[in-house]
């Protein structure tokens, strides 16, 4: 028989707590070895019970997740999930968390109900065992961002109406962080898809907008792709791409699930196949499952470059790794020489990887 994954639960409610204790031991492959009340009784928790993965609320008395990450990660690293409160500081400190290093988070939201808490139930038990296959021991005395942000070149001027097509799903907010901020302000079009749910993928897109040379922004019905602008599909909402006269538009449609996301990678990925063919690049990054390698592999025999995050630098290994064994991408590539991969690709559509 398998080991079981062994959870850690910390919240401040003791009556979350029981819920998500008798939620997540339903399933015969997790096993809850504890719970804590907050961080400083977690800390303790940890060490004794050696937990394989940690639920964790947002905010809590003494001290939020947030700052027991932040304290936690550089030294012990361990797979977590942030449980968000849905409100507007709930999902400010689960940004936060999830550049801090948190794998995960289910929003805390229709606790009232048999049904919602059956489905967070269901949420959380499945990002518990996403959770338990990820590698964070790249969090143990973390460095910060490559500071070395790729400057305008001249040869993209001959890419400006390609577009650059990313996907991913856990461990993605961070490895999207990292590739975006090093893309210089004069980059082609790039769509990105990103397994989040509604209401947090704009306050994800503001968040990259601070920092990064691009203008980062949630996708809305009709944006124009063009240089110098990254468009974040919108939480709930399949994005699709459409060619005009004079240019192409995304639209952001309400629908079905595909590949058991909304929106998903392969939906996107198929659309820029089909209205761009060669002028695209393809990335896919970290995350859980296989959405994305069906619509990688159509840009790929459309003629587009494809690429996709190494083993080394996933936090989750999967969605790479398929897109990888099938053929949907070409190469495995670090994640900080992604970039520069990109910018190859762009500028020189034959290049050998």
């Amino acid at each position: 028989m398998n080991k079981k994954i062994r959870v850690l639960i910390v919240d401040d409610s003791p009556l979350i707590r029981d819920i998500l204790t008798e939620g997540l031991s339903q399933d015969p492959e997790i096993e809850v070895v504890g719970g804590a009340g907050d961080p400083f009784a977690a800390t303790e928790k940890i060490k004794e019970l050696k937990p394989d993965v940690l639920t964790l609320d947002v905010e809590m008395p003494k001290m939020n997740g947030l700052e027991f990450l932040k304290r936690f990660m550089p030294q012990h690293p361990l797979p977590v999930v942030m449980v968000s409160s849905y409100t507007e500081k709930g999902k400010t400190i689960t940004m936060e968390a999830l550049e801090a290093g948190a794998v995960d988070f289910v929003p805390k939201r229709n606790l009232n109900s048999d049904t919602g808490m059956g489905t967070i139930i269901e949420e959380i038990t499945e990002k518990v065992k996403a959770a338990a296959l990820a590698d964070v021991s790249h969090w143990k005395n973390k460095k910060n961002l490559v500071e070395d942000r790729l400057e305008n070149s001249r040869a993209l001027d001959v890419a400006s109406k390609k577009v650059v097509a990313i996907g991913a799903s856990t461990g993605g907010p961070e490895a999207i962080r990292r590739v975006l901020f090093r893309l210089p302000a004069n980059m082609p079009g790039v769509l990105v898809v990103v397994h989040m749910p509604e209401d947090y993928t704009q306050m994800f897109a503001e968040r990259l907008n601070e920092y990064c040379a691009l203008e980062v922004r949630e996708a809305r019905t009709g944006d124009v792709i063009k240089r110098g602008v990254a468009l974040i599909a919108p939480g709930g909402r399949q994005l699709a791409v459409s060619k005009t006269r004079t240019d192409y538009q995304v639209y952001c449609l309400k629908g079905e699930k595909v590949s058991g996301h909304c929106p998903s990678v392969d939906f996107m990925m198929n659309s820029v196949a089909e209205n761009f063919g060669a002028a695209a690049v393809g990335v896919m990054l970290t995350g859980m499952g296989n959405d994305g390698a069906k619509g990688m592999l159509a840009m790929r025999n459309a003629g587009a470059r494809t690429i996709a995050q190494d083993q080394e630098t996933s936090v989750v290994f999967g969605m790479p790794k398929i897109a990888y064994d099938t053929g949907a991408a070409e190469k495995l590539v670090a994640i900080d020489d992604i970039p520069p991969t990109v910018i190859q690709l762009l500028t020189h559509p034959t290049a050998h990887l």
